[in-house]
């Protein structure tokens, strides 16, 4: 990299050291890094874990805002608690605070509670997938999901999670086997062809591939089922949107200041929150969650498992897929665990352990040392 070279050519990790170059320059003495590593690789997070520490040498303030913990414990000499833009609380001795006091400040309840799964009652078999390949997943995969039941799907990076999810939604294509609804055989050659069965998804990069950034919220909300609401077959029915979008940002506590609000100005939990008001809005049988949960803070996430408890109430099939096996064990009724592209095996949720469900997901010995 050389001073000419056009920004577009640069990494994030690269932007941002550009970022802190320009503070330097102005000799900023406070500098406020707001959610830096979201998009970082771990190599990235390293190199300015390692600015950052140089420049608190150096005397300078750091204001560091994450919901990443790991990165707030290793990164502090102090920390503070903000809820619902409130102050909350404030921790000055790095000795005597831990993960579950600073959950407990963050979201007003134990740990233990974050989750919240209680057992319940399933109904008939409303998603089946009968040896199903698609691209990134290796063998066939079978497995059937209940109504009312929360399935996981737990497995390490490239074990074909995200895949087998855009392959059933008609992302990509499936090559091989059926899925099936309600014990109806379904057709999904793209997205639109899931929506009209009654399956629905939230995917994994939510903001390249599940909101609208430059919409707002209330668009944002209705895209999909504004079709059912035409007036005269092409008309918009703005008193229909209005009441749906507030009904939405309502109950699922989406934090904005209007309907109107571009949805890219929200946090991630409200966006992610938005998604779900969409899907909300159809008439749904199956959803698909791809790391639900993903770059959004504890008190975000409580209010998100709510929502997926509401619905397996309803009766809506749920599979979830996240690289987060505590939340995974937390949530889920049933596991799946996946390895490189196949089902390495499944756990109950009263029984199954983060030991067991990681020596499924690990490679096989003969396959890692190959």
């Amino acid at each position: 990299m050389t001073p000419d070279t056009p920004l577009k050519y640069l990494s994030i990790g690269q932007w941002q050291m550009v970022e802190i170059a320009k503070a330097l320059a102005r000799n900023a003495k406070i500098i406020a890094f707001d959610e830096p590593t979201s998009s970082l690789s771990a190599r990235e997070i390293d190199n300015l874990f390692r600015v950052i520490r140089e420049l608190r040498k150096e005397g300078r303030v750091i204001l560091y805002v994450s919901h990443r913990m790991e990165e707030i414990f290793a990164l502090s000499d102090a920390i503070t608690v903000f809820k619902d833009g409130r102050y909350v609380k404030t921790f000055t001795d790095m000795q005597q605070v831990d993960h579950d006091a600073l959950v407990q400040a963050m979201v007003g309840r134990d740990i233990g509670d974050i989750y919240g799964w209680q057992p319940r009652s399933y109904g008939e078999e409303r998603l089946r997938l009968d040896a199903v390949k698609a691209p990134g997943v290796r063998t066939p995969i079978s497995l059937a999901v209940r109504s009312g039941e929360i399935v996981g799907l737990f497995g390490l990076v490239g074990a074909g999670r995200s895949e087998l999810m855009k392959g059933m939604f008609g992302g990509t294509q499936i090559t091989a086997g059926q899925v099936y609804i309600d014990q109806q055989p379904i057709d999904i050659r793209k997205p639109s062809h899931a929506i009209a069965a009654g399956m629905m998804l939230c995917p994994e990069d939510r903001k390249a591939e599940g909101i609208i950034p430059v919409h707002s919220v209330r668009d944002n909300i209705n895209i999909s089922a504004r079709r059912k609401h035409v007036l005269g077959g092409c008309v918009i029915n703005n008193g229909w949107e209005e009441n749906n979008a507030d009904h939405h940002i309502r109950s699922l506590n989406i934090k904005t200041p209007g309907a109107e609000q571009l949805i890219m100005n929200l946090s991630g939990g409200n966006q992610q929150k938005a998604i779900l008001g969409r899907w909300l809005s159809e008439e749904m049988k199956v959803i698909l969650l791809d790391e639900p949960t993903r770059g959004i803070d504890v008190g975000a996430k409580h209010e998100i498992y709510n929502v997926i408890y509401a619905l397996a109430a309803q009766g809506v099939a749920v599979l979830f897929a996240s690289s987060d096996l505590p939340e995974v064990l937390g949530v889920a009724d049933r596991i799946v665990v996946m390895r490189e592209g196949e089902i390495a095996g499944e756990l109950l949720h009263e029984q199954a352990d983060e030991r067991q469900a990681l020596s499924l997901a690990m490679p096989k010995v003969s396959q890692a040392v190959a």
